[in-house]
């Protein structure tokens, strides 16, 4: 993962959805619920609960609408059903385009991301097409002004607790872990007193596409429109500005 970051994509998106935010929580309580509903309301038995709730608390959504989610999804005996779904695409020189979305409705899902395509410069791509271009890890982001330790110090903390890499900026430190580890580790973490800003599994680019800035403006734009859909969960690309 050397020399990629994460953070800056994360920036980016909390900063565009400050505006929509009541989608955004919309996203994260559908998330909640799936999970609840699979496993239990307990985030304590269940890490998939823990972590979409971790989610939501990065994003700053109410402990009233986390709880509400889970309270549907376990006292409801029927309830909504969403079905997991990826979508896999191209932008501009190629750049691998991954959109994971929860739907209850998969037509109108698939017409929206073919649309968000297609009306922005992209191509929708056949399963497989894309998908072996990243790898799921564990991701682990502690702000440093709120974690006193350097940065040696936080190398060695992360070998020591099972994680598998660290990059370093100014603002955060970011922890990559196998998918399996990705609790323990935050759990182990947390036990040394570090606060954590987000854990979540993620998808990490293998390989990256240099982009101009009008082909990096076409990207953010495809991103954008697919962010934008209800549906949609995550979008994943391995484009980069070239600078």
């Amino acid at each position: 993962m050397a020399g990629h970051s994460k953070w800056n994509n994360i920036k980016n998106r909390k900063g565009a959805q400050d505006a929509k935010r009541g989608k955004l929580f919309q996203k994260l309580s559908r998330e909640i619920y799936m999970a609840a509903k699979q496993s239990g309301g307990d985030p304590d038995t269940n890490p998939a609960l823990r972590l979409a709730m971790d989610k939501a608390k990065a994003n700053n959504m109410p402990n009233d609408n986390v709880d509400r989610a889970i309270k549907k999804a376990t006292t409801s005996s029927e309830g909504e059903n969403y079905d997991e779904v990826i979508y896999e695409g191209f932008g501009p020189q190629g750049v691998a385009i991954l959109t994971e979305a929860l739907t209850d409705n998969r037509n109108r899902t698939m017409t929206n991301v073919r649309i968000a395509y297609n009306k922005n410069g992209g191509n929708i791509g056949e399963s497989g097409t894309v998908n072996y271009l990243f790898d799921r890890k564990g991701y682990i982001v502690l702000e440093r002004e709120k974690n006193n330790l350097d940065e040696d110090e936080m190398l060695m903390l992360v070998l020591e607790v099972g994680g598998e890499d660290l990059e370093s900026s100014e603002e955060v430190f970011e922890i990559y872990t196998d998918p399996s580890e990705l609790a323990k580790v935050r759990d182990k973490l947390l036990q040394e007193g570090l606060v954590i800003y987000t854990a979540e599994l993620t998808l990490i680019p293998k390989t990256f596409v240099n982009l101009s800035k009008k082909d990096y403006e076409v990207l953010t734009t495809i991103v954008d429109a697919l962010e934008d859909d209800e549906d949609v969960s995550e979008v994943f690309h391995n484009g980069q500005l070239d600078e």
